[in-house]
């Protein structure tokens, strides 16, 4: 959270008034990290500093914040990782709150990526009994034959357990190399690839373009914006 001045994150806080708040301050009723102030000026950092009023500790109430991001390749949605590669958390980076990504999105992977600091939503959203639809575009070698859409559909074999019933459809074919549309309501990882694969086809781009009933439009990769009020109603009823 930003830095600010001491009467307004008591309003903030809907404590009081940013006026009402100056004069708590004048009067001797608010303290920061346990020493009482009296002047105007002071700035706090909500993150760190401990304010209270009336010897009571203030907080300021949760703003739910909902974010869309095109996510690009060679990012991770982990919080930490071993080889230092940079994380999605530093593409929302100008937000002043801590979001976390709704699911996952693999490192190669690209598209739509959701991003809350509404632990209920994202629970909602990545629960398996929810089956919430990802839409996903495959870039593949080769040309798939229908017998490996039929498969795919019916459900492979993933590392000893078939994956659910899949939506999955050529988009196009270029002779050496094709595109599929698929869309999953697991969540296993590298889910898509690993799909592919039990078929013999090998993934060359991957990008999920829609989830939830949202799509990622004419969002640039690594830009982000936040959710309508409908969007995030239309999450909330899934």
């Amino acid at each position: 959270m930003l830095h600010m001045r001491l009467q307004k994150y008591i309003a903030d806080c809907q404590v009081a008034s940013r006026r009402k708040a100056e004069e708590m301050i004048q009067d001797g009723r608010v303290a920061v990290n346990g020493i009482v102030v009296t002047e105007m000026g002071i700035v706090v950092d909500p993150d760190k500093d401990i304010v209270e009023v009336n010897g009571k500790k203030i907080n300021p109430p949760d703003k739910k914040i909902y974010v869309m991001l095109h996510k690009p390749k060679g990012y991770i949605t982990s919080a930490k990782d071993q080889f230092g590669r940079p994380d999605v958390a530093t593409l929302v980076s100008t937000i002043p709150a801590r979001l976390f990504p709704v699911g996952r999105l693999d490192y190669d992977t690209s598209g739509l990526l959701l991003m809350t600091n509404d632990g209920d939503l994202t629970y909602k959203l990545t629960h398996p009994k929810h089956e919430v639809d990802k839409v996903y575009v495959a870039r593949v070698i080769g040309k798939p034959e229908e017998a490996d859409l039929i498969k795919l559909r019916a459900g492979v074999e993933i590392e000893g357990q078939i994956t659910a019933p899949a939506k999955v459809h050529l988009v196009k074919d270029w002779g050496t190399t094709a595109s599929l549309r698929i869309t999953i309501r697991e969540g296993r990882n590298r889910q898509v690839r690993k799909m592919l694969a039990a078929v013999g086809l090998t993934v060359l781009t991957l990008k999920r373009v829609a989830t939830g009933g949202l799509f990622l439009g004419d969002l640039e990769v690594g830009k982000y914006r936040f959710l309508t009020k409908d969007e995030v109603e239309k999450l909330m009823n899934i």
